[in-house]
């Protein structure tokens, strides 16, 4: 199933479980139904089973949302005390649509939990109250962490088959493009890892003389990555600096940002240290997983980083200084939490899990210790060619899948299959009725492609979309003007994020809004991209083929964020 397809059945309202490859564009996709929703005034929940998840959608874990904690079980009398939480009830009482990122580190006893919490709060007995669950992540990818004990994947739970899921198995692929790596990664995946594979990967293995100075290095355990850091940094000369990570919020809601972001609490760095940045750049310049070397130090004390990844262009040496950034938990596009740290970590190591859902050039790998199922295909999917794999141990169960996920898999592709080819018979008509449908029952102002352009008339339709209290004198919802106004008064995107107190992609929808009503013009905000990308951004723009944005972005080799192109392409 393409992006397009998925997205199709996800703006019809239906229960869905989003599916994919890594590098298949789950996140990307799952990224434009959020903005789609949006758009029509709908404000999604979005949570994830993982701090380090939740950091990269700017949510909450669901255990938070939910209100249920570290709790492994609950008795009816939690489930009654959870309910009775204001905070917890007002919460599930708003939500209209809720979505799960890395369902497969997800236990089938946690998601039985928060299902049983919604069902109470919202006097529903359907499954999670009835709301809108859309469920995101590949079962191959790393297990509920079991501590010793049996876990259960998510999809054996009877909420599971009680939500009637559509399977939307997405099969393109745009982290790699290396056709032996893919058929590794593929031999892998489907449990068909035979000689000639391991063979394969130990012709990779790597002499430490030969390693490259600037790649992570992935480990299984936690006490190999914090060793390996503080020891190279330790071989570096100069007066080491230490940032401490600053915080705004509720103290629980604190700490799961804190336990999530990728940059410590404490960060210490010295000139010549290697570093990874954990952001996107709001301006382009850095991407998370861009590598780079500490430099020196800026005016303020800043750290200075010279980028010597690949993506910066051959023989190219980017310098650029790294600033505080944010972490935000987001609810109902409200910030309620938020941590600030400069986005960069010790570089020399890392876990396989903290990997997750990062894409990397490349990667020096141990996985001598790998004692998970999936911590190997993880590794290596995280980086984008095989020429980047840099292998210094490798045992026999790195490289395994769990058996079970391997029958299931074959039921997820063919319910995927038999939605797409559902869905394609579907006249068009029907597909957009059900999408109003979907529309209203949340709430929302469905726009249609034939309306989106018909100037001055949207003070009505932009007023269904936001708050019909909150307008200004032009008529504008008030979201959508201080929106306007905060972009005009900023220097930057992320002067203008911090202005709102919402994600970066919520501001450049609220723009796009505003330019498909005829209500923007590029001086509004031509300011918050750097001038000398402009000309770059609108070559790959102009020679991609369709709409979306994942193709030009790689075209691009990351340098600049999707927020970045989104911004150049409203100015066309």
């Amino acid at each position: 199933m393409t992006q397009g397809e998925a997205l199709t059945i996800l703006k019809t309202g239906a229960n869905v479980y989003l599916t994919g490859e890594p590098g298949s564009g789950k996140t990307h996709t799952i990224n434009e139904f959020i903005a789609w929703l949006r758009s029509c005034g709908i404000e999604p929940s979005v949570t994830a089973a993982t701090g380090i998840a939740a950091t990269h959608v700017a949510g909450m874990t669901l255990h938070s949302w939910s209100g249920i904690g570290i709790a492994e079980s609950l008795s009816r009398a939690d489930v009654d005390r959870i309910a009775s939480k204001e905070h917890v009830a007002k919460r599930i009482q708003k939500a209209k649509v809720l979505i799960i990122e890395e369902i497969s580190m997800l236990s089938s006893a946690t998601f039985e939990m928060a299902d049983a919490i919604c069902r109470e709060v919202r006097r529903v007995d359907r499954p999670f109250g009835g709301l809108t669950v859309i469920l995101v992540g590949d079962f191959f990818q790393l297990p509920p962490i079991s501590r010793g004990r049996e876990v259960k994947f998510a999809y054996s739970s009877p909420t599971w088959r009680d939500l009637n899921l559509i399977t939307c198995y997405l099969t393109e692929q745009y982290r790699q493009d290396d056709a032996e790596f893919l058929a590794m990664l593929s031999a892998i995946r489907s449990g068909q890892v035979e000689e000639l594979h391991y063979e394969g990967l130990m012709t990779l293995h790597t002499e430490l003389a030969e390693l490259p100075p600037d790649a992570p290095k992935l480990f299984s355990h936690n006490a190999d990555v914090d060793r390996i850091n503080a020891a190279e940094l330790a071989k570096l000369k100069g007066v080491s600096k230490k940032f401490k990570m600053s915080s705004k919020g509720k103290d629980s809601l604190i700490e799961g940002l804190k336990r999530g972001c990728l940059s410590p609490e404490t960060l210490e760095l010295k000139e010549g240290a290697a570093v990874m940045f954990t952001k996107n750049s709001p301006q382009g310049k850095f991407v998370n997983g861009t590598l780079g070397v500490v430099s020196g130090w800026g005016a303020d004390g800043m750290p200075i980083i010279e980028i010597r990844s690949p993506s910066t262009g051959s023989g190219h040496r980017l310098r650029v200084t790294a600033e505080p950034m944010e972490w935000q938990l987001e609810e109902q596009g409200k910030v309620k939490a938020s941590v600030a740290q400069i986005p960069l970590r010790l570089a020399y190591a890392m876990t396989v899990h903290k990997s997750q859902g990062m894409s990397m050039d490349a990667a020096i790998m141990d996985l001598s210790k790998a004692f998970e199922y999936g911590q190997g295909y993880v590794a290596l999917s995280r980086v984008r060619r095989l020429s980047g794999v840099y292998l210094t141990g490798l045992n026999q169960r790195a490289l395994k899948v769990h058996p079970e996920i391997l029958k299931k898999d074959k039921d997820f592709r063919a319910a995927s299959d038999a939605a797409r080819d559902a869905f394609s018979e579907m006249p068009e008509a029907e597909k957009v009725t059900m999408q109003k449908k979907f529309v209203k029952a949340m709430s929302g102002a469905f726009i249609t492609e034939s309306t989106k352009h018909e100037a001055r008339v949207p003070a009505e339709a932009l007023a269904k979309a936001g708050n019909p209290k909150q307008k200004n004198a032009g008529g504008l919802p008030g979201r959508l003007a201080e929106t306007l106004q905060a972009v005009r008064d900023a220097k930057s995107l992320k002067d203008a994020v911090k202005a709102r107190g919402l994600v970066a992609s919520t501001i450049v929808h609220h723009l796009e809004e505003l330019a498909d009503f005829g209500l923007l013009v590029r001086a509004d905000f031509a300011h918050l991209v750097p001038i000398d990308i402009v000309d770059e951004v609108h070559g790959a723009l102009a020679d991609a083929q369709g709409d979306k944005l994942s193709p030009i972005f790689h075209a691009l080799h990351g340098r600049h964020s999707f927020e970045t192109i989104r911004l150049v392409r409203l100015m066309r």
